[in-house]
């Protein structure tokens, strides 16, 4: 079993926010599944949405834990409450909402990539403060290296992606 070490104010090392829109835990990273997959803890405040994108290198496994989540993926939109589990493929558009409540969920990734992202373009948690925004340029050039494509905004769904002018 692992234990995260603390930094000086007690928070764990594997904390990070992206923006004010994510706080993410990291419980399990690639280097511990041997790439196989990796776990992290995220939460959501009301309203926060992810943008339109896509991975290409893994899959992604939602379990929500509390609130609600709002997920499109490709043509399916589902919504998630405590308890609730769903896949989302290799290549496929989607985007996912926190409810009026926020939320707080379980992603797995696999195999591993999610943590990485998170890791290597988050803010430690430890160095967040109230004014810490998401440095939109680092997250992009990460996510591409991953192997993750941004196709829009918070905000779009995949059905933009159909509309004219697109």
């Amino acid at each position: 079993m692992s234990v995260f070490p603390p930094t000086a104010d007690g928070a764990s090392a594997r904390q990070y926010v992206l923006g004010q829109e994510l706080q993410v835990t990291i419980l399990t990273a690639a280097a511990e599944t041997e790439g196989r997959h990796d776990v992290t803890d995220s939460v959501m405040p009301a309203g926060a949405a992810t943008p339109l994108h896509l991975h290409t290198r893994y899959e992604e496994r939602l379990w929500v834990v509390s609130g609600s989540l709002t997920v499109w993926a490709g043509p399916d939109t589902v919504t998630l409450r405590s308890g609730d589990f769903f896949t989302i493929p290799k290549h496929v558009a989607h985007a996912i909402k926190s409810g009026p409540e926020g939320a707080r969920a379980l992603n797995i990734t696999s195999p591993a990539g999610f943590a990485e992202l998170i890791e290597r373009a988050g803010t430690p948690l430890a160095l967040a403060t109230s004014e810490t925004g998401l440095d939109a340029e680092r997250f992009a050039a990460v996510a591409e290296e991953l192997g993750d494509t941004v196709l829009g905004p918070p905000g779009m769904i995949p059905a933009d992606l159909d509309r004219p002018g697109r």
